[in-house]
């Protein structure tokens, strides 16, 4: 994995897991406007990749993301608009990556980082994680696609505590409330991670990409004959069987694009 000169995105492949590591440690991973219009390239190239089975997104060093990059948003060609815009581009490439993926939660988590992190199938959380979605301290209408994410994460009562007050919580209210699905101690946060990561590669990507559309606010029922075709046409369900019997782990091999 090699680190970028400046703010980036890095991405390392192991095995069937891909990590993107959001890298601006200067400002707390704080994502700029360039960062943001990065993600969902880089997301659409290892959509594509067969090789990649699971998203791991992470921050460098001991924070998470501190939210957008302020500096954006006092700069005259990329003022608050075209950075919000940018932001939920990004969320919406993320919410929609057909594979599962998996947020690593240290130190901040904030504004548009738990953005981030809200549009990830599930965020584990190192003890310590402190979490907040800040827009009314800067006056900003937060998005309506990023509140109602938020709001089906943690329910109505938890989103407007968050979003009316911007305070930040600690893991334990996170957890409580569902912003978070796990809650590790520190030094065990990269090995959970891991071993999770690798029992999803394990799974049918079908089984997986199927849940993940049914699981979306609005379905198009068009998708559900989709699914019902690819499971037809697959081996899955006939591996899924015979592993079973055979008492061995399946080799599942559907993809996605086929």
């Amino acid at each position: 994995m090699s680190e970028p000169s400046g703010p980036g995105l890095v991405v390392d492949t192991v095995g069937a897991t891909a990590t993107v590591t959001i890298s601006n440690p200067a400002k707390r991973n704080a994502m700029t406007v360039a960062m943001w219009r990065e993600l969902p390239g880089l997301l659409g190239g290892l959509a594509a990749d067969p090789a990649v089975r699971v998203l791991v997104l992470t921050g460098a060093g001991g924070t998470f993301c501190a939210g957008a990059d302020i500096c954006d948003l006092r700069d005259p060609a990329s003022g608050s608009g075209a950075a919000q815009g940018a932001a939920v581009e990004a969320e919406e490439a993320l919410a929609a990556f057909p594979k599962p993926t998996l947020a690593a939660i240290r130190g901040f988590c904030v504004g548009g980082g738990c953005q981030l992190a809200a549009a990830c199938d599930l965020r584990f959380a190192a003890e310590g994680a402190r979490f907040g979605v800040t827009p009314a301290r800067l006056g900003i209408v937060y998005p309506a696609s990023s509140t109602r994410r938020l709001m089906g994460l943690v329910g109505p009562s938890a989103a407007k505590h968050l979003l009316f007050s911007a305070e930040l919580i600690g893991h334990e209210r996170a957890l409580r409330t569902g912003l978070v699905d796990e809650v590790l101690a520190e030094d065990e946060l990269d090995k959970r991670v891991e071993e999770f990561a690798g029992v999803l590669a394990s799974r049918s990507l079908l089984t997986q990409a199927a849940a993940k559309e049914f699981a979306a606010p609005e379905l198009d029922p068009a998708r559900v004959g989709h699914w019902a075709r690819q499971a037809d046409g697959s081996d899955e369900t006939a591996e899924g069987v015979t592993a079973f019997l055979e008492r061995r782990e399946p080799r599942f091999t559907w993809t996605v694009g086929r």
